[in-house]
């Protein structure tokens, strides 16, 4: 819990900065972020290096300086990763990054979620699947197309943090939990 409300503090003002910036550079702050975040999922020492009590805060910071100055991050971003170092809070850029996306999703009106059906859905049914959605939902909407075949068939469509199920599967355990409870 304490990771989410960290993030959002941090994405929140990193976010408002670029508010007053304009919209341009809201949009390079998040690119320039997952930039960052891109540049410690590929190097997982990178990540340990922040995420490690032990390391003098200076010394992260260098590495962090070292990292923006490669990626050739904007002042305001490189900055950004500097005082999350000062703050201790390098170890939480990931989930930082994650909210601030959420954050220009908003503001773009975009929802994102995925979708999984028991067999590959073709491009034609993905487009109707999805603008089906949007219509229904009055919003853009990224859809994430995935096939599981333990669902039997229909689909599980989960969209931030609600889940619509309407699999063969979990409809046969409904009937299965009826039969159980003699109705």
């Amino acid at each position: 819990m304490k990771e989410q409300v960290i993030a959002k503090r941090y994405a929140r003002a990193l976010f408002a900065l670029g508010q007053d910036q304009g919209e341009g550079a809201q949009k390079q702050y998040g690119e320039e972020l997952a930039r960052f975040a891109e540049a410690l999922e590929a190097a997982p020492l990178l990540d340990r290096v922040f995420r490690n009590p032990v390391i003098q805060i200076a010394d992260k910071k260098k590495v962090a300086s070292k990292v923006a100055e490669r990626l050739k991050l904007s002042p305001m971003v490189t900055n950004f990763c500097l005082f999350l170092a000062d703050k201790g809070r390098l170890a939480n850029f990931l989930s930082i990054q994650a909210y601030y996306n959420k954050l220009m999703d908003e503001q773009e009106g975009i929802l994102r979620g995925s979708l999984v059906t028991a067999v590959e859905l073709s491009q034609d049914k993905q487009d109707k699947v999805r603008s089906g959605l949007e219509k229904q939902l009055n919003r853009n909407l990224v859809l994430d197309f995935e096939t599981d075949q333990e669902i039997l068939g229909g689909l599980l469509l989960r969209i931030g943090d609600k889940l619509y199920d309407a699999s063969i599967k979990a409809q046969l355990e409904q009937v299965k939990a009826k039969i159980k409870r003699g109705e």
